[in-house]
Order: C-alpha cells, then sequence, then structure tokens
C-alpha cells in the first residue's frame, strides 16, 4: 500500500521526469492482481487528499472492468469500505468519486439482490436530520439511478413520493438538485403507471431552479435538462404545466441578470416546445408573450465584447452562443410548425416599427425575422408580403449600418432559397444592388470580410434560380467574380468566388460555354493545390461538378476522364471527409456525361465509397469530466483488455464534415446507379447492404440519403432487367421487398418531416417508374395506404403530438405540415397507375372524404390546389372506374371554377375534363353546362394555365362524345387559344384531338386548316413541345402537304419565311 501511495505522489510533481517514471512505476504495480485491494487502502488511510481523489478514479476504471474477475472476499471488502468512506471522508469531490464508485458496483450487485447494506444505508441518510448526509445520500442515490435506473422500476413510486419531500428541503439546496439529477435518470423508464406521481413534483422542480439560479447558474442549466428530457421522453408530464413552464423561461429568457447560459437554456426549451406542441401554444395563447420576449432579445444591442465577435459570426439558425441568435432559432422554429395566419399577423406587430427604427439593432432584427419565416411560411409570405417585404429588404441593402446590411443581405439569400419563383421576377431591382455589394467585397482584401460571405451567399442563391433571366447580366457578373480570381489574394474571396462561379453556371448552362475556358484556367491550379489549405480544392471541385451538369456533355466531354483520374488520385492521397464528399459529387455529375463509359473506373470508386459508408471516423467519444485523461490512457494500456469502460463515456458526438462525407456518398451513389445502368449491377448487393444499414442513422441528412438511394437502386435494378429481359427477378424482389418495409416504417415511425417527405418521394418514384414491381410484398398496397392515410390524419411520428388528437376541421396547418400531407398524396395517384383503377378505387373511396375536406373556401389555396390536383390525378389513373365517383366530384370541381386562385381553377377545370374522359354517359348530361363555363373562362381569363386546361378540358369533351360538342362553335374558341402558353403538359390531349378530327377529315379542321399549320409552325421549335407530339404534328403536316398541295403552297406564301421553312423542313422530316 505504502509504495503504490508513493506512486501516485510523485504523479502530482510538477516535474515531467517525476511523473514519467511515476507513470512507469504505476503500469508496472496494475500488473498485480493485489492493486484493487491497495486502492482500497490508499482511498481509505491516506492523509493526501490528491491521493485519496486519484485512488478513486483509478478504483473506479478497475471496478468497472474487473468486477466479474475479483473474488468475493474483495466484492465484500470494497462495499463495506466504500459505504464507510461515505461517511466518514471529508472532501466532497472525494466523496463524489466514491459514490461513484458505490454507483458501478451497484449496477452489478443490486439486480440480484445482493447489497441490501446500499438500500439501508440510503435509507438512513436521505430521511437524516444532518443536511450533510442528506446531500450524501442523494448524490448516491442520483448516481445509483443513472446506472441502474431501469432495474429500479419497482420501487418508482416510492422514490417519487420520497422525492416530493426531498425537493422542497430546506436545509440545503443541494438535497433538491441531486433529486432533479436522480430524477432526470429515471425519466427514460417512466412508463404511464408513474404519470401521476412525477406529475405534482413539476412545479417543485421549477421552484428548485429557480433557487439555484441565485446561487449556482451552472447546477440551475443542468437541473433544467430535466425539461428537455421530459418533452423528449415523456411529454405528457409537462402538458399540464406548459404555461407556467412557459411563463417561467420566458421571465428567464429576458432577465439579463443571468448568464447567456441560463438565458440560452431557457430559449432552447421554448424552441423545443415549438417544434413539439405548437397546438398548446395556441390554445394556451402564448405566442404573442413568447414574441414579446423573442424579438426584443434579437433586437438586443450587443455588450463591447460582443462587437468583436459579431462580423465572425452568421445568424442562420447554426450554433450560436448568443441569446439574439438563439432568440433567432426560437423564432424559426415557430414559423416551421405554426400556422403562418397565427404567427405572422403579431409577428408584423414587432417587424413593423422596428423596420422604421433609430436602432439600427431593432433595424437588424425586423429583417432576421422576415428572413427566418421565409422557409417555414414561404406560400404565406409569396402571397401577402412578398413585395413589401423585398422593399425592407432593398432598403436595409442600401442602410448605412453594414449589421442592417449584412441582415438584409442574409433575408434576400433567404428570400431567393425559399420564395422561389416568385422572388426571381424582382431580378431588375435586386441584381444591380447586388453587383454593387459585391463591387465592395471585391475591394475589401482583408482575411476577414464577413459582408462578402452574406453577399456571396444572396447573389448565389438569387442567381442559381434566375434561368434564362441571368443572361442579361452573365458578363458583369462574370467579370467581377474572375477579377476577383485572378487578382485577390484573400482565400476566402477567392471560395466564395468559384463558389459564385457554380450559382451562376446552374442558371447560364450552355450560355456560359465562351467563358469555360477562361474559367478552367483559373481554377485548375486549386485542384491539386493546398497551399492555403483544402478549401479552395474542394470549392473548385464542387464547382467543377456543377460546370459537368450544365455547360453541355459535349463541351465537357474532353476533361471528363482527366477529372475522374483527378478524383481518384486525391482520394488515394487524402483522407479528408469535405474532399471525400465533394469528389464523389464529381464522379456523380461526370457520370450524366460519361453513361456506361463510367465502367472503367467503377472499381475503385465504390471501393473509396464504401469506405466512406462503412466508416467510423469522426466519432468523438465524450468521458467524464472528473477523470484524469492522463490515467484513462495509461488505464488503457496497462488492461490490454478488449471491454469498453461504458461507464466513463458520457456521450458520443460525429463532426458534421464525416456526417456530410455519408449523406453526399448516398446521394452520389444513387445518381451513379441511374447513370451507369447495367454496369453498376456487379456492386450493387454490397453498396445496398451497407446503405440499408444508415436508413436507422441518427444524423437527418444521412437517413434522407440512404432512403432516397434505395429507391434508385431498386428502379434502376428494375429497368436493367427489363431492357435485357431476365426472367429470374428474385434479387430484384428481396431488394424491393426490404427497402419497402423499410419505408413503411420510416414513413410511420421516423421524427423527422424532412427525412419522412424523401422517403414518400422515394417510394413515389419507385411506383411511378416500376408499377407492380414495386409491391411485390406481402400486404404492401394496404401497408402504404394505411401509412398515407395515418399522415392525412396526423397520427405519425413525426406528427405525433400527444394529448391533442386530429382536428379534421381544424383550417390552420404549419405550411411544412401541408407539404408533409401533400408529399404523401402524391402516392395516391403513383399507386393507382401501380395496381390499376379498379383495384384501386375502394382505396379512393376511403380517402375521398379526407381529400374533399381540404377543398373548404377558409382554408389556403395550397390545400385547395393540393386536393383538387391530386383527385385529378387519381381520376385520370382510375380510368372506367371513376364512374362511381362522378356524383361526388362534379360538383366539388364546378365550385372550385369560380375559385379567386388561378392554380384552384387551372386543377379544377383539368379535373373536369378528366372527369368527362372516363365518366362516359354519366357526365354527358353536364356537357352543356360545362362549355359554358368554359367559354366564359377563355373570354374572361388572362392567357396562361387556367385558358391552356379549357384548351385541354374542351378537347377531351370532343374525343369523348363528339356528337355532344357543337364543333362549329367550340373548335374556333381552342384553336384562338393556341399555342399553349404555361401547361404545356396539355399539348397531347389538345393535338391529338385536333389530328383525330383531321384524320376524320372533320369540317372544321379543314376550314381552319391555314391556322392550324401557322401554329404548327410557331410550335415544332419549341422545347417544351414533347417528342411524340412533334412527331404527330409533322405526320399532319406531311399528309396535309400531299392531300392538299396546292393549299399547302399558298399557306407557305402567306407565313413569315422562318415560319414557312419550319413546315417545308417538317415535310422533308424522314418517316
Amino acid at each position: 500500500m505504502a509504495e503504490l501511495e508513493q506512486i501516485l505522489q510523485k504523479l502530482l510533481v510538477p516535474d515531467n521526469a517525476v511523473i514519467k517514471q511515476a507513470t512507469s512505476e504505476l503500469r508496472e504495480a496494475f500488473k498485480n492482481p493485489a492493486v484493487v485491494p491497495s486502492l482500497i487502502t490508499v482511498l481509505t488511510s491516506s492523509q493526501n487528499p490528491q491521493v485519496r481523489q486519484y485512488a478513486a478514479v483509478l478504483l473506479r476504471r478497475r471496478v468497472v472492468k474487473q468486477w466479474t474477475k475479483l473474488s468475493p472476499e474483495i466484492h465484500q471488502i470494497l462495499k463495506q469500505s466504500l459505504l464507510q468512506v461515505l461517511i466518514q471522508e471529508p472532501i466532497q469531490l472525494v466523496r463524489h468519486s466514491t459514490g461513484q464508485i458505490v454507483s458501478v458496483i451497484a449496477k452489478f450487485e443490486l439486480p440480484a439482490g445482493q447489497w441490501p447494506e446500499l438500500l439501508q444505508f440510503l435509507n438512513e441518510y436521505i430521511r437524516s436530520k444532518e443536511p450533510a448526509q442528506r446531500e450524501m445520500g442523494m448524490f448516491v442515490l442520483s448516481s445509483v439511478t443513472e446506472t441502474v435506473g431501469e432495474q429500479l422500476k419497482p420501487q418508482f413510486p416510492v422514490l417519487l413520493t420520497l422525492f416530493s419531500s426531498t425537493l422542497e428541503d430546506q436545509g440545503s439546496k443541494m438535497v433538491p438538485f441531486y433529486t432533479i439529477r436522480a430524477l432526470m435518470s429515471m425519466i427514460e423508464s417512466i412508463g404511464t403507471d408513474e404519470v401521476s406521481y412525477i406529475r405534482p413534483l413539476i412545479p417543485k422542480v421549477m421552484t428548485v431552479v429557480e433557487a439555484l439560479l441565485e446561487v449556482d447558474e451552472d447546477k440551475a442549466c443542468e437541473a433544467m435538462e430535466i425539461f428537455d428530457e421530459l418533452v423528449e421522453s415523456e411529454v405528457s408530464i409537462v402538458t399540464p404545466h406548459l404555461v407556467p413552464l412557459m411563463e417561467f423561461c420566458l421571465k428567464l429568457a429576458m432577465n439579463t441578470k443571468y448568464t447567456y447560459n441560463s438565458r440560452i437554456k431557457a430559449l432552447s426549451f421554448i424552441s423545443w416546445l415549438a417544434r413539439i406542441k405548437p397546438k398548446s401554444l395556441i390554445k394556451n395563447k402564448l405566442i404573442m408573450p413568447t414574441l414579446a420576449v423573442v424579438f426584443p432579445i434579437m433586437a438586443a444591442a450587443p455588450s463591447e465584447e460582443e462587437l468583436e465577435e459579431m462580423d465572425e459570426e452568421l445568424e442562420d439558425g447554426a450554433e450560436a452562443s448568443r441569446p439574439c441568435a438563439v432568440a433567432s432559432q426560437v423564432l424559426d422554429n415557430l414559423a416551421l410548425h405554426l400556422p403562418p395566419e397565427t404567427l405572422i399577423p403579431p409577428l408584423m406587430e414587432f417587424i413593423q416599427p422596428a423596420v422604421g427604427s433609430a436602432n439600427p439593432y431593432e433595424r437588424k432584427a425586423a429583417l432576421i425575422a422576415l428572413a427566418v419565416l421565409a422557409e417555414g411560411c414561404a406560400d404565406y409570405l409569396k402571397n401577402r408580403y412578398l413585395e413589401a417585404a423585398l422593399e425592407t429588404v432593398c432598403r436595409g441593402l442600401s442602410d448605412s449600418q453594414h449589421i442592417v446590411q449584412n441582415a438584409a443581405l442574409f433575408a434576400l439569400g433567404q428570400f431567393s432559397e425559399h420564395l422561389q419563383p416568385d422572388i426571381s421576377a424582382y431580378s431588375e431591382k435586386i441584381l444591380p444592388i447586388l453587383f454593387e455589394h459585391l463591387g465592395r467585397s471585391t475591394m475589401n482584401n482583408k482575411d476577414q470580410c464577413p459582408s462578402a460571405t452574406r453577399t456571396y451567399y444572396a447573389l448565389e442563391t438569387f442567381c442559381e434560380n434566375l434561368g434564362e433571366g441571368i443572361l442579361p447580366y452573365l458578363p458583369a457578373l462574370l467579370e467581377k467574380l474572375l477579377t476577383v480570381l485572378s487578382t485577390s489574394q484573400n482565400t476566402h474571396l477567392k471560395e466564395l468566388a468559384i463558389s459564385g462561379i457554380g450559382a451562376t453556371a446552374s442558371a447560364a448552362k450552355e450560355n456560359l460555354v465562351p467563358y469555360f475556358p477562361q474559367i478552367v484556367e483559373l481554377i485548375k491550379v486549386y485542384l491539386t493545390s493546398t497551399a492555403d489549405g483544402n478549401l479552395l480544392q474542394v470549392q473548385t471541385i464542387d464547382t467543377l461538378g456543377v460546370l459537368a451538369r450544365t455547360i453541355g456533355a459535349q463541351n465537357f466531354l474532353p476533361l471528363a476522364e482527366e477529372c475522374i483520374q483527378l478524383g481518384l488520385n486525391l482520394l488515394a492521397q487524402d483522407r479528408d471527409p469535405d474532399l471525400r464528399r465533394c469528389t464523389y459529387g464529381l464522379f456523380a455529375s461526370i457520370s450524366t456525361i460519361l453513361k456506361t463509359d463510367m465502367e472503367k473506373f467503377l472499381p475503385d470508386i465504390m471501393k473509396h465509397m464504401v469506405d466512406s459508408l462503412q466508416s467510423t471516423e469522426g466519432i468523438v467519444t465524450h468521458y467524464a469530466e472528473e477523470d484524469d485523461p492522463s490515467f484513462l490512457l495509461e488505464d488503457e494500456e496497462v488492461e490490454d483488455e478488449e471491454l469498453e469502460d461504458d461507464e466513463d463515456i458520457t456521450g458520443y458526438s460525429v463532426e458534421n464534415s464525416y456526417l456530410e462525407e455519408k449523406e453526399d456518398t448516398c446521394n452520389a451513389l444513387g445518381e451513379l446507379a441511374e447513370n451507369t445502368g447495367i454496369k453498376f449491377l456487379p456492386y450493387l448487393d454490397e453498396v445496398s447492404k451497407e446503405v440499408l444499414r444508415l436508413v436507422q442513422f441518427p444524423h437527418t441528412g444521412v437517413r434522407k440519403g440512404a432512403v432516397t438511394a434505395l429507391g434508385q437502386f431498386c428502379v434502376v435494378f428494375h429497368k436493367v432487367l427489363e431492357e435485357s429481359q431476365t426472367q429470374d427477378r428474385t434479387p430484384l424482389q428481396r431488394l424491393v421487398a426490404t427497402t419497402v418495409n423499410l419505408y413503411i416504417t420510416v414513413i410511420t415511425k421516423d421524427k423527422d418531416r424532412t427525412v419522412v417527405m424523401a422517403t414518400l418521394q422515394a417510394l413515389n418514384e419507385m411506383l411511378t417508374n416500376m408499377k407492380g414491381a414495386a409491391l411485390v410484398g406481402e400486404g404492401h398496397v394496404d401497408s402504404i395506404v394505411a401509412a398515407v392515410r395515418a399522415i392525412f390524419l396526423q397520427q405519425t411520428g413525426c406528427q405525433e403530438d400527444e394529448d391533442e388528437s386530429y382536428d379534421g376541421d381544424d383550417d390552420q396547418q404549419a405550411e411544412f405540415d401541408a407539404m408533409l400531407i401533400e408529399y404523401s398524396g402524391d402516392c395516391l395517384p403513383a399507386l393507382a397507375n401501380a395496381i390499376g383503377g379498379q383495384a384501386f378505387a375502394p382505396y379512393f373511396a376511403g380517402f375521398m372524404p379526407l381529400l374533399l375536406k381540404k377543398i373548404r373556401k377558409s382554408l389556403p389555396t395550397s390545400d385547395k390546389s393540393f386536393a383538387i390536383g391530386t383527385i385529378s390525378e387519381v381520376v385520370l389513373a382510375l380510368g372506367p372506374a371513376t364512374i362511381p365517383f362522378v356524383q361526388h366530384l362534379y360538383p366539388v370541381f364546378v365550385g372550385a371554377l369560380k375559385d379567386p386562385d388561378d392554380e384552384v381553377r387551372s386543377n379544377a377545370t383539368y379535373g373536369l375534363g378528366l372527369l368527362v374522359m372516363n365518366g362516359g354517359d354519366v357526365m354527358v348530361p353536364y356537357y352543356q353546362v360545362l362549355l359554358e363555363a368554359f367559354f366564359s373562362m377563355s373570354s374572361s381569363e388572362q392567357p396562361g394555365r387556367v385558358v391552356d386546361n379549357v384548351c385541354g378540358a374542351v378537347s377531351r369533351m370532343i374525343m369523348a362524345k363528339r356528337s355532344a360538342v357543337p364543333l362549329d362553335k367550340v373548335f374556333p374558341m381552342i384553336i384562338q387559344c393556341l399555342p399553349l402558353k404555361e401547361d404545356f403538359e396539355e399539348n397531347p390531349t389538345v393535338y391529338s384531338c385536333i389530328i383525330e378530327l383531321f384524320s376524320d377529315q372533320h369540317p372544321q379542321v379543314m376550314q381552319h386548316l391555314g391556322h392550324i399549320l401557322g401554329i404548327f409552325a410557331q410550335v415544332l421549335p419549341s422545347p417544351d413541345l414533347q417528342e411524340d407530339v412533334r412527331a404527330g404534328l409533322v405526320n399532319m403536316t406531311k399528309s396535309v402537304r400531299q392531300q392538299y398541295p396546292q393549299d399547302f403552297e399558298t399557306l407557305l406564301h402567306s407565313l413569315p419565311q422562318d415560319r414557312a421553312q419550319i413546315l417545308l423542313t417538317a415535310t422533308q422530316a424522314p418517316s
């Protein structure tokens, strides 16, 4: 014992040589089986408290790893000695470390009923009249519940009753604190039987936290974690106390006397509640009180210390350490989970005065508030506030204060990302201001250039969605970007410029070709150079991938194989996750060009990508703070054991870049499979197994990537087998059955809406492309229908809100919730097409009431448009099975023709045309009413989508029952509206009708033949014309020339030369 104590004392000497020698001696001592009794002796008898503390830490680790190997005698000595130390040890830190050893032993002994003395000790000490003993008893109990919480479940009622009094301990602040810690450990195991015991404790917990805030904020923050645990695990416990709990958090968040940690803890809890209990916030009228706290925090002026850091932070919902940033995250969550009608009007009461405030921080807060609304309330903003909001942003861009300008740039970036396509119409107003900011940021060559980051963010998100709208600005924009790239010494500015080139390419596409050689010349140096770290290298590879996709396959083809070889070389040399991620993206981009010619590169590419899927790199293990890291390492060296010391591990985290690598690997694999087709098959089995494992991965982005890739694998596998006419479909069927089963589980159980939406989209793609081959598993049709129905009824894991059952008449809904229902609704017509109309009709009968509820006048336009559009697509798939539904659907569609929104009227018109097409004679009595309505619409509506759909609907009426349509009046109306202006999906219907009438030599077609061919001359060169429709028009044009050569020649002379040439070329096309 004396020798071991001396070794531990040497470790306290501030001399590296002595410590090194002592470490070596300790390693030798640990080889002796008697080291555990020696550590007990040091712990119980050393006069040096630091030595006792070291002994406790080492003993704890030894017990964790070797308890089952220690003799019963040592077990007994340990249990007796440790309880004695807890009673006699004067130093709190040593007592705490000893208490942790007790909790570790309890994990082994209590479940087997082997340590009654411990329970006696706890009972005696927790009920002691001495505060110090009560503290020690509760501390040990809190440690024990942390390790054996589940095994104590039979004792929960007794313990929870006890906690009711310990939370009110007046003689000690720590007894209530340790009680909360014990409660936290038990929450995960709490069942419905214990809810009634724990609910009354919540007000007492709040009282404890309030008291701790005045004496020890760190402990108060730790105690507040119980609220997070409750809302995650057992939210029903919190529900009755929601109002006082929210009031408590709001009061704490706004009180500047408390530290940032305490205030942020309160704000984070409010944010949690916004996510999981939005209806409760509305029901309890907590929206306005929340905004009254959150907005002023967002508008608070920073301290002098913060001013130095502000330019380095982006208030975009990312991790941030200041209340104003977290407050904006609260608002973001409110926007994502509350109906816009509930949130935006009261919020505008804060935004509107702040916009005109003399205080720049209030102006900044107004802009940040508008920015974070963009994602969750996109439709509402576009329909009601877009022009006013953009006006506010433009004023902010010209503000004299940089913090306001930067907020405006961020807001513009968010608008550009989420308010498409409406915002693109304002390019003439926005781009000149952005160019001005771009010029300023280009001149600033400092290392830190935060306004440049925001400028490029706004510019990129705005430009990449402009399409050909960017062309007038292309020369000036590229001149600025290429100037930065060729002259700036600032790495960050060059990185931004390279990214900006990618965004520009996304919009300009092949119009970028004249600049392509210069771009390649400027960026190629960064592909292999890591002089400035690998930031420029990663961004350059990303941009190269964008260029491969956008400038045209033939233009990029000469570089394709060279780029792949470059990527493989980089992967062989560097393990950086960002580099791997973007290189896989480059491979996927080039696969759109090379297709099956990627075959020779696939073995090397797939090896790297499988490694990335399997990789555990980036996982960081977090150990208990009180453990000395040097001892952890030494102990591991001494042990030579495989066992993990889970007791010392408090958690794991994964670095973001490694998560993004896995997500992007899945995305790239799906695209490689699509583009390489049959050449991907040799790798499909291994890759699909790895991706299947990632469907349950903790990170949402990885799960989304995995579910999307699996669907792509199934579609590609099916396509290859179809094309090769392979008879044995067993491997495909196994993969499909596994994938669809997983999808159904994810849809119903996953807690994240975006993962569920990605899964629904992938399922929809499978149904659309594979039809019945996507439904090989037993009960798949019923399971998919049940999952979609559960979403409509808001009964899935990502919608779950206990104690708040779905109210079908609730007209207000968060836009993201509505979007989830839209994604699920898209599966209905796909499923109908997959199994056939007759088979789907009974399922549709069950869904129809749910869809019709969404067409009420009081509901948002997006809901009505979705419901009518979905019903219409189902009607298309039902075919003749539509007939029983006509009486229910016809009045709904006719009523919707008078809706104030173009999209609703357009979808209703489309639906009526499909009812006519599939409703047979049942629809004939309605022809006259419909024709009158359509005539009226064709003359009163502006040219566009509605009129296009009128043309389509009337064409369907003609083809369904020509004798019931007065063609002499109707046909001239159709051709007067041609060519179609927006809804080119109606081209096949309209032109099929014309071709059918021409084949029958109908007098109306013959009378208007010249007009019709003039229309053909306009649409034949259009990229919006489907190829099969183009072929039909060409054949009809040929027939006209053959049958009526003189009339055809006369027509050619009457047309402008370019259009005459189009028709002449059509007649000369090979058959």
